[in-house]
């Protein structure tokens, strides 16, 4: 039997691009965004209640990697991104029906609109459904997962000085910690996992409508060389 299903909204995040995001939701607390409902569910009693929630799973699409042929291993950057294990057994945004979950910060309630934080989706990313967090159901201390077992290690993030005073003057426009921003965002090291980068190789993404270049002085740190507009 065949099911379809309609975006119940849409997110407008920080993240413009897919590089660089958190490859979980809630490791970089200042990633913001703001969940926009369409109708019907843009209307207050869609929203009733949720006033009383601090947390939201939101299920979403995995919009920009569908894929007609489903494929039944994958390779997760937690195993070095060069070996392979079960779909099923990972978060890969290579999904058989491009669904994913996330818990978010929910941050502010209203009519239509709720803002969010911690989060780990790429701007325009479609909603399917959102969930109230439920701590005594959704939190288990005896939960094990083997292949990930504990927070991935974070690099150190230095700055040019100049790139420092760019990132707080665009943070200011903006309205939003950017700097802190690209620090938790660049600290989970967003190069691929088997990728060992020559110091004078750079990087680049944007973040709101912010370009970000940055390099590896050593494999273990990260220096942002400029923060400009996007053009």
């Amino acid at each position: 039997m065949q099911h379809s299903v309609t975006p119940v909204g849409y997110l407008r995040s920080c993240f413009r691009e897919k590089f660089a995001i958190p490859r979980q939701s809630r490791l970089a607390p200042a990633a913001r965004g703001l969940v926009e409902l369409v109708p019907p569910f843009d209307q207050p009693q869609a929203v009733e209640g949720l006033e009383q929630v601090s947390h939201v799973w939101l299920l979403f699409l995995f919009h920009q990697t569908l894929e007609a042929q489903p494929r039944l291993r994958v390779r997760p950057p937690r195993l070095g991104g060069n070996q392979f294990t079960g779909v099923f057994a990972t978060r890969s945004t290579h999904r058989p029906n491009g669904i994913g979950q996330s818990v978010v910060k929910l941050d502010r309630v209203e009519a239509g609109k709720l803002w969010v934080s911690g989060i780990d989706l790429l701007d325009g990313t479609p909603i399917l459904d959102i969930k109230p967090y439920v701590p005594y159901a959704d939190s288990l201390p005896d939960a094990q997962n083997q292949m990930a077992d504990a927070p991935p290690l974070l690099i150190s993030v230095d700055w040019q000085p100049e790139a420092l005073v760019c990132a707080q003057q665009q943070g200011q426009r903006l309205s939003q910690p950017l700097v802190e921003l690209i620090e938790q965002c660049l600290a989970q090291d967003p190069r691929p996992a088997y990728s060992l980068p020559s110091p004078e190789r750079q990087y680049g993404t944007q973040f709101w409508d912010v370009e970000v270049k940055w390099h590896y002085p050593t494999p273990e740190r990260i220096r942002v060389l400029a923060v400009t507009p996007a053009i």
